[in-house]
């Protein structure tokens, strides 16, 4: 897995989705709980950071690792989708 052919299947699938409830259908099926709660902390985080909110202030308010912090932090500054959409 992981091929760029097994993602597209997933994206197709996700262009599919037209309404708020359409996502949470979709997703609550896709993923677990602490699946959705690692992605919800790493959007916080994602906005936290674009708003110019401190390591330390993001971690106190999601709980999120230093090392994830990190990496979100990574994508929000030379990623795409962060910038793009939050």
């Amino acid at each position: 897995m992981g091929t760029n052919q097994d993602y597209s299947a997933l994206y197709s699938v996700i262009l599919k989705l037209k309404t708020k409830e359409d996502v949470e259908d979709f997703f609550s099926d896709l993923c677990t709980i602490k699946e959705l709660d690692s992605m919800t902390q790493r959007v916080i985080a994602g906005k936290l950071l674009l708003s110019g909110e401190t390591y330390e202030k993001i971690i106190s308010k999601t709980d999120i690792s230093s090392a994830t912090l990190s990496r979100v932090n990574r994508c929000v500054k030379y990623g795409k989708g962060y910038k793009k959409f939050l």
